[in-house]
């Protein structure tokens, strides 16, 4: 019994269109708030139609552009070490040898940790008088710093908590890769000489290639999206000196009340994230091709 060329559609097609209404319906829905002045806890008969004026502000709001500016050296930051440290630690326990079982586990336990939690533990570790790496800092005579405080201390602060809690994401995704390496080709390059940087630069890592293009792209999104560790460990200070563009909005839509500049400002922020993940796909189909 022959199969329809259209049941694959017909059987995809009803999560499919559930998934498109629920990517779609918040983006539309945005996009109509971005044309109005309303603030929360008024009625929406009295917003008032502004057109593409709250557009206009976020372009030319220098605060938009400081917090966006923020928001990629933080990515560039985190994303960067995360991808060299993931990729090193699923390198290093790639071969079986005793303990590591125990070491994947603990690698993989800072991201099942709450975001609120993270931000509540590491700003107690970089308190200017009971945190711990001022403590350690004491002991080696090193003078207290006011890592909350100071703008490039702040800004050094976050990056670390986002380097810990989301590095065991990239070395997961890299280890399961890793694991379905063709064992053929390895075996066939030790044959062949390739000593061990070798087989990882030229064969192990442009096989794992595509997989790596994705997981830096989910990477850079979840890095533009940041909020709750932030909020909690900083607030966007001092000043500004950690507002990236995601609590810029929130700051926007909750602390001034104006949900139409937020909303618009979420546009911007999502044709951003939008146009990344397009690069970062275009990256990895010519990859996945190769293989």
């Amino acid at each position: 019994m022959r199969t329809s060329a259209w049941a694959p559609a017909l059987y995809l097609g009803p999560a499919v269109l559930v998934m498109a209404a629920a990517c779609l319906y918040p983006v539309i829905s945005a996009f109509q708030l971005g044309l109005f002045d309303w603030s929360a806890g008024t009625p929406w008969s009295e917003a008032r139609w502004v057109g593409l004026d709250n557009f206009l502000s976020a372009f030319a709001n220098p605060r938009v552009w400081s917090s966006l500016w923020t928001t990629l050296l933080f990515a560039a930051v985190c994303v960067g070490a995360e991808m060299l440290l993931g990729i090193a630690l699923a390198l290093a326990l790639e071969r079986r040898v005793r303990g590591t079982a125990f070491f994947r586990t603990v690698f993989i336990l800072p991201m099942m940790i709450a975001p609120i939690a993270v931000g509540l533990v590491w700003r107690y570790i970089f308190d200017a008088q009971f945190g711990l790496v001022n403590e350690v800092l004491a002991r080696l005579d090193i003078a207290p710093l006011a890592w909350l405080a100071d703008p490039a201390l702040a800004f050094i602060a976050i990056v670390i908590a986002d380097i810990w809690q989301w590095t065991p994401f990239v070395f997961i995704m890299v280890a399961a890769a890793l694991a379905n390496v063709d064992s053929a080709v390895i075996e066939a390059s030790r044959i062949d000489g390739a000593r061990w940087w070798q087989m990882t630069l030229l064969v192990k890592l442009p096989m794992i290639a595509h997989v790596l293009a994705i997981t830096l792209m989910m990477r850079l999104i979840d890095a533009f999206r940041v909020l709750e560790v932030i909020y909690v460990l900083t607030f966007g200070g001092p000043g500004d000196a950690t507002e990236i563009l995601s609590l810029h909005i929130y700051k926007t839509a909750f602390v001034g009340q104006h949900l139409g500049l937020a909303a618009a400002i979420s546009v911007l922020l999502l044709a951003i994230v939008a146009l990344l993940s397009w690069g970062a796909l275009r990256l990895s189909n010519p990859l996945k091709t190769d293989h």
